[in-house]
């Protein structure tokens, strides 16, 4: 949905689906939408990190205390891909819309979707990493999750990453080597390139700019894909936690970063969440669960609700939806353990998924391999030069930087310059960037729009005959008119805390025949919705499943009075409905 300007939100915008914002920045944006709107936006901080940056999260919908299905969104949790903040406040911004329809906003949903939405909480942390996003905005040093590093194993050798030259960022270092394993491209000035047998040189070492703590003069460490950072916030989640070795980045334990713990603590106390979706970048796909076993364990249903979850993202993103497991693992058979995704859907039963945002591949022409996660290691030299090109002509430069010569105190004579990842590469262009946030918001909420919804449809009073044995018999009849069951996919079907519906009669004045049913176990309901291939869908058997999405209940009354109905879980939430009894 194109994002309007006459909006009553434009006034209120820091401009964050054309930039990316820093932690003040992003607070300021924040706190505008929960001044401006009080009924239906609410700002809590659900932790603060060890630099002392707030984890907000903002809430949409009215009376937020209010239990309900709900969605979460968060994005960031990894220091340099920003464009997942971005996307999480543009969600923000459309689910603020949708509560604004008789402001004369448009809506990003048709309306009997946007009803459901409207009548449901949805939850936005855009940034899980403050620090990290912070550091990589104002030096441009390369941090994975979070800029610190508590390891008691101190005196190996290993890179830290900083400014050198004074210009006020931390990008590369290369040294010109007969042992250099990149080579200048000559069609592409500053771009280095993987040394070929072809190449005749020059031949370039290729360092993140920064220094070597412990250097003995000697031997130059290999950097790693954490840095000078020890933890992955992305590898810190309880779901099959391993520890270092067998998982690099774990954390000491579960939950053993503030950043993380913040989510498990808060997550764990809000059993109605249904939609969970873990913003990152970059590839351009979307990544479900499961991420430990092939497609042949998981639920059939589940896998048939991601089969239709995965057909809109191809509609409305462009990105394939991928297995964790059979098509995102970087090394065969060896899960990703400890993320968040694959822990909301296996010990929180919420549809969750991870979206690679920026489809940087397809702008360059590199083909789609069979198995997704190979596009990372499949670009050839042509396309390199591609990027160089389409950064020049369309993203104004901002990812190749020139080579300025440098005297380093450890490596002698060095050029600094290189990438910068920021803009471009690890995110979209500042001119991509409003696209994006536009399709993935419209996606989200396609996927929110399946919450299960309880509905008393009928409660009905009828006399049973007159006299002193008379009495009234109370019918009700419970739908869930949503696409999901109430207890959500299949995974959350069993989970303790995933409680069914129960029916609670508070008397005045009236009597049950039955004392025993004031309190009713009424089970959980099934919801309409059945996925994408489906057997039930199938053309040589198509049938429904049967009525197991409504049920009736009835009791038997005594006098006259009133019946106060509850009825509910803290999965879906409560309705409440008063009956008058005649007698």
């Amino acid at each position: 949905m194109p994002f309007s300007s006459r909006s009553p939100l434009a006034a209120l915008s820091s401009g964050f689906r054309g930039r990316f914002l820093d932690h003040a920045a992003l607070t300021a944006q924040l706190r505008a939408w929960a001044s401006a709107f009080p009924t239906f936006v609410r700002l809590e901080s659900i932790g603060t990190s060890p630099e002392g940056r707030e984890l907000w999260m903002l809430t949409i919908g009215a009376e937020p205390e209010r239990v309900r299905p709900a969605v979460w969104v968060d994005g960031n949790m990894h220091a340099g891909e920003l464009a997942g903040s971005s996307v999480a406040l543009a969600i923000a911004e459309d689910a603020i819309r949708l509560h604004l329809r008789d402001a004369g906003e448009a809506s990003v949903l048709p309306p009997h979707l946007a009803r459901i939405v409207q009548n449901s909480l949805v939850h936005v942390l855009p940034r899980m990493s403050p620090d990290g996003a912070e550091a990589v905005l104002k030096t441009g040093r390369y941090v994975r999750s979070v800029p610190r590093d508590r390891r008691t194993e101190q005196q190996k050798t290993r890179w830290i990453g900083g400014d050198v030259n004074g210009d006020g960022q931390a990008l590369w270092m290369r040294r010109e080597s007969p042992l250099g394993d990149f080579s200048a491209h000559p069609e592409a000035p500053g771009l280095l390139v993987p040394r070929t047998v072809d190449d005749v040189g020059p031949f370039y070492e290729l360092y993140p700019e920064g220094h070597i703590e412990h250097f003995d003069g000697d031997r130059i460490p290999a950097p790693g894909f954490l840095s000078d950072s020890d933890v992955d916030l992305n590898r810190n989640f309880p779901f099959h936690w391993r520890p270092e070795p067998q998982q690099a980045g774990a954390g000491n334990f579960p939950g053993s970063e503030p950043e993380t713990r913040a989510v498990i603590e808060r997550a764990l106390g809000m059993p109605n969440l249904f939609v969970w979706l873990n913003l990152h970048t970059f590839g351009g796909c979307h990544i479900r669960p499961p991420g430990d076993v092939p497609d042949a364990k998981m639920p059939p249903l589940d896998l048939a609700i991601y089969r239709q979850l995965g057909r809109w993202a191809d509609e409305l993103t462009g990105y394939p939806m991928v297995s964790g497991f059979e098509e995102f693992l970087y090394e065969p058979d060896k899960p990703l353990y400890g993320s968040l995704s694959e822990w909301a859907y296996e010990h929180r039963g919420a549809l969750a998924w991870v979206t690679e945002l920026w489809d940087l591949f397809a702008r360059l022409g590199v083909p789609r391999p069979k198995k997704f996660v190979d596009v990372y290691t499949s670009l050839e030299r042509t396309h390199l030069v591609a990027l160089h090109r389409w950064d020049a002509e369309q993203n104004r430069g901002r990812i190749f930087r020139p080579w300025e010569p440098f005297d380093h105190p450890q490596l002698g004579h060095v050029e600094v310059g290189g990438l910068d990842r920021r803009v471009g590469l690890y995110n979209p262009s500042l001119e991509v960037l409003p696209e994006v946030c536009e399709k993935m918001s419209a996606f989200f909420f396609r996927a929110a729009s399946l919450l299960p919804e309880v509905v008393l449809a009928r409660v009905e009073t009828q006399p049973l005959g007159t006299g002193a044995g008379g009495g009234t018999q109370l019918t009700v009849e419970v739908h869930n008119r949503g696409y999901l069951p109430t207890h959500g996919l299949d995974k959350a079907k069993n989970m303790p805390w995933n409680e069914p519906l129960h029916a609670q009669l508070s008397l005045d004045g009236v009597t049950l025949d039955e004392p025993g049913r004031a309190h009713l176990a009424v089970g959980h309901l099934g919801g309409w919705g059945r996925g994408h291939g489906a057997w039930g869908q199938a053309i040589f058997y198509a049938s429904t499943p049967g009525n197991d999405a409504q049920r009736t209940l009835r009791w038997t009354l005594r006098g006259r009075g009133s019946v106060t109905l509850r009825l509910g879980s803290p999965r879906v939430g409560w309705t409440e409905r008063r009956v008058v009894i005649e007698g």
